[in-house]
C-alpha cells in the first residue's frame, strides 16, 4: 500500500441470495483528496460505503486502512479506527441539543459519573468553530436548518477524529449558499489532510469540488480518472455504458398558441406562503415553476393538489370550476402531483410496488358486482402495463417498494399518478437524487406525456433541467409570480436574478 493511500480495497465481493451487488471491485483513497464516486442508481455505490464504514460486511476480498487489513462488524469498529459516513438522511436525535447530538454514546462525565455540562458545551463549541457554525451548542437539532443540520453532522465526524468522511448526497436539499458554505468546509477539511469519499447525482459539483472521480456500473469497477482530465460526456457514457446525447428530448410537435387550457389558477393564496398567484398551463405544454428555497415554487403545486387543504382562488380544469379541499378531490378533478419528497409523501416503502403502483387507483380496479373487492387480475394487468412502460427495474411487481434504488422508486411514483389518468401531471423535483441515466428516462416520459395533451407543472431547483424541458416558465419570490420568461429568454442568469430580486420585471 502506497505512503499517501490511506484506503485501498482489493478484489471486493458481496452477495445477496441470488445477487451480487459488487463483483471484484477496487478502489483507493489518497489522503488529504476529495474523491467522487459515480454511477447509476444500482451501481453498487451503497453497498460499497456501507462496507467501507462497517454497516456491512464484504463476502470476499481485502481492504486495507493505513496500511492494515480491516474488515468491520459494526460502523462503531469503523468509527474508532477514523472512518465516518454522512448519510442523505441525517443521522440526529431532533429533540436533543447540537451537543448532545455532538457527542451522543461518548459524552464526558465528572468523577460522579454524571454528564460533566461545561465541558460538553466547551468541547460542542470547539467542533462548531471548526466548521464555521455559528448557532448555540444548547439549541434543539428540530430548529436547526437543513444547511445547519448538515454541518452538525461534519462537526460529529470531527469529534471522533475522523481521517475518512463519507458524504452521500449532501447538497441534495441545501440552498446555493449553504451548498458554497458546504464546499468551504469541503476545502478546509481536505487542507486538514482528511480524505472524502464524495457521491453526488450532479456532476457539476462532482467537476467543481473532486481530485478524482471513480465510475462503478452494475456493481463492477470500470475506471478511475482525474477530474481535470475527463468531461462530462465521457463520465455519462462510462456510468451508463453508452453515449447519451439530447438528454433534454426535443418537442416534435409545438404547443399550439390557441391550445385548450388543462389548468387556470386565478388568485390563489393560502394567506400564509402563497400570495394572489395566478397562472394557465395549456393542453399539452410543460410549465416550469423556478424560485429560490421558500418561494413558494413547490408549495403551489402542493396547494392546488389540495395538501394544504383548502384556499381561496379560483382553480378550472378544462374551463370547469374545481373546489379543491384534499388530495382526493385534486384526482377526482384530473391533478396528480409527484412530490419532492418521495419517501415520506409518495411512496409507501414497506409495500410492494404493485400496491404503491394500484394505492392511487383503487376505485378503477374494484370488482364490478363486488365494490369492497379489488379485481386482482386488472390490477396486475395495469401495474404490468406501468412497470413495462417506465422501464422500471423490478425481479416482480411484489417486490418491497423501499428496496428499490431512487429512480426506479420514483418512476414507481409516476406509475402510481398516471394510473390516475390525470389531465395535469404536478412534478416538483421530479429527479432529485437520481442518476443520469433514470433522468433521461424520465425526461422523455415527460415529453411522451406532453405529446399526449397531459399539461405538466415542473417545479426544480435544477436550472438546467428546468431550462432543457420547459415551453416557458413562471419565476417566484415571496410566495408571488414575479416573472414570465418563454422559452428562448429562458437561460439560468435571467431565473436567478428575477428569482433574487436583482431585476425587476418591466
Amino acid at each position: 500500500m502506497e505512503s499517501n493511500q490511506i484506503l485501498r480495497l482489493e478484489e471486493i465481493t458481496k452477495e445477496f441470495p441470488g445477487v451480487k451487488a459488487l463483483d471484484q471491485v477496487h478502489l483507493d483513497i489518497l489522503r488529504g483528496e476529495v474523491h467522487a464516486l459515480c454511477g447509476e442508481n444500482g451501481a453498487g455505490k451503497s453497498t460499497l460505503m456501507k462496507i467501507i464504514s462497517g454497516a456491512q460486511s464484504f463476502t470476499s476480498g481485502r481492504m486495507f486502512f493505513e496500511g492494515e487489513s480491516v474488515q468491520f462488524k459494526t460502523t462503531r469498529e469503523a468509527q474508532d479506527i477514523g472512518i465516518s459516513m454522512i448519510y442523505q438522511e441525517f443521522n440526529l436525535i431532533p429533540e436533543l441539543s447540537v451537543a448532545e447530538n455532538l457527542f451522543i454514546g461518548r459524552v464526558p462525565v465528572n468523577q460522579y459519573g454524571k454528564v460533566n455540562w461545561k465541558k460538553l458545551d466547551s468541547d460542542a463549541q470547539v467542533l462548531l468553530k471548526r466548521v464555521g457554525l455559528e448557532i448555540s451548542t444548547k439549541q434543539l437539532i428540530s430548529e436547526l436548518t437543513i444547511g445547519e443540520a448538515q454541518m452538525v453532522e461534519i462537526a460529529k465526524c470531527l469529534s471522533s477524529d475522523a481521517k475518512l468522511i463519507i458524504m452521500d448526497e449532501p447538497t441534495a436539499s441545501l440552498t446555493d449558499k449553504e451548498i458554497e458554505f458546504l464546499f468551504q468546509i469541503v476545502d478546509n477539511l481536505k487542507n486538514q489532510g482528511i480524505s472524502i469519499i464524495y457521491i453526488s447525482h450532479r456532476l457539476d459539483e462532482i467537476f467543481e469540488i473532486t481530485d478524482r472521480i471513480t465510475v462503478f456500473r452494475d456493481g463492477k469497477y470500470i475506471a478511475t480518472k482525474m477530474t481535470s482530465e475527463t468531461t462530462h460526456d465521457e463520465l455519462v457514457s462510462m456510468m451508463v455504458g453508452k453515449d447519451i446525447h439530447d438528454l433534454y428530448p426535443e418537442r416534435k410537435v409545438a404547443v399550439e398558441k390557441e391550445a385548450t387550457a388543462v389548468l387556470r389558477v386565478e388568485q390563489a393564496n393560502d394567506h400564509q406562503k402563497i400570495h394572489d398567484v395566478s397562472f394557465e398551463v395549456k393542453s399539452g405544454e410543460i410549465v416550469g415553476i423556478a424560485g429560490l428555497l421558500g418561494s413558494g415554487n413547490i408549495r403551489i403545486g402542493k396547494l392546488i393538489s389540495g395538501y394544504y387543504g383548502g384556499f381561496d382562488g379560483q382553480v378550472e380544469i378544462n374551463g370547469k370550476a374545481v373546489q379543491i379541499h384534499t388530495p382526493s378531490d385534486a384526482l377526482e378533478a384530473g391533478i396528480s402531483c409527484v412530490s419532492d419528497d418521495r419517501k415520506i409523501e409518495g411512496l409507501v416503502l414497506i409495500r410492494s410496488v404493485k400496491e404503491n403502483i394500484s394505492l392511487a387507483s383503487l376505485h378503477r380496479l374494484l370488482k364490478k358486482r363486488i365494490f369492497s373487492s379489488i379485481d386482482k387480475a386488472k390490477e396486475n394487468q395495469v401495474v404490468d402495463h406501468q412497470i413495462e412502460r417506465l422501464n422500471i427495474k423490478v425481479s416482480s411487481s411484489d417486490q418491497i417498494a423501499g428496496n428499490l434504488s431512487g429512480g426506479n422508486q420514483q418512476k414507481v411514483v409516476f406509475g402510481k399518478m398516471l394510473e390516475t389518468a390525470p389531465q395535469l401531471l404536478i412534478l416538483n423535483e421530479p429527479t432529485r437524487g437520481i442518476d443520469i441515466g433514470a433522468k433521461a428516462e424520465i425526461y422523455q416520459i415527460m415529453r411522451e406525456l406532453s405529446e399526449q395533451g397531459i399539461g405538466i407543472i415542473l417545479a426544480s431547483s435544477e436550472l438546467p433541467e428546468l431550462i432543457g424541458m420547459s415551453d416557458r416558465a413562471l419565476v417566484m419570490r415571496e410566495g408571488k409570480i414575479v416573472k414570465e420568461l418563454m422559452h428562448e429568454d429562458l437561460t439560468q442568469e435571467k431565473v436567478l436574478l428575477y428569482a433574487a430580486g436583482g431585476m425587476k420585471d418591466e
